[in-house]
């Protein structure tokens, strides 16, 4: 492993820890809660990028721990892929109150320390898990243009280019969706297929 890369990994927890750029922090100070930066291989081919961390999330530190995390590993499972081949993270490093939906200021606040990690990571793709991190994700590669609603752009690939090389954006569904709506889960192996060739 790139030792720069841990090192830089190391740094972004440790600021995340300390960080009080929005209100968020007190939600994890009065809950007990933990930020959550992210997991999985710092060479990853392939970022997960989810909105939020729930629950569970939050009172481990783990993203994708929970009931949306379970249907994320049989999704990764149904293409060959573990979890620790990739790098899984979220938007947001803390938990919004009653996993409400993410407040542009807390995104404007918490998306410079998952800039930092896509660029340390380099990888190849990003799949953005739901609407939130689509558009954010998006906007940022200059694919603004082609921002639509998840359940119109679910599982196309977009080109970009990103500081340091091509990389491809592909919106996904939030597994989460097939918490609510079991018939969903066959849309999210469908779209997961694509990724097959990126392993």
């Amino acid at each position: 492993m790139n030792l720069s890369v841990a090192e830089e990994f190391r740094k972004i927890k440790e600021e995340v820890s300390s960080c009080k750029k929005c209100s968020l922090y007190k939600e994890r100070i009065k809950g007990g809660f933990y930020p959550v930066v992210g997991e999985g291989n710092y060479q990853a081919k392939i970022i997960l990028v989810g909105e939020a961390p729930g629950l569970n999330e939050a009172k481990t530190g783990r993203p994708f721990c929970g009931a949306a995390g379970k249907i994320l590993d049989e999704l990764l499972d149904s293409i060959g892929i573990k979890r620790e081949e990739i790098y899984i993270t979220n938007i947001l490093k803390d938990r919004p109150p009653r996993n409400r939906n993410p407040k542009k200021e807390e995104i404007e606040a918490c998306t410079p320390h998952l800039e930092r990690q896509i660029e340390a990571i380099k990888p190849e793709v990003i799949c953005t898990l739901g609407n939130y991190s689509t558009v954010f994700i998006m906007d940022k590669h200059g694919l603004k243009n082609y921002i639509q609603g998840i359940s119109k752009i679910h599982g196309k690939i977009f080109a970009a280019k990103d500081l340091f090389q091509n990389v491809k954006i592909i919106p996904l569904y939030h597994p989460a969706v097939a918490t609510y709506n079991i018939k969903m889960k066959e849309t999210l192996k469908e779209d997961f297929k694509i990724l097959e060739k990126f392993k």
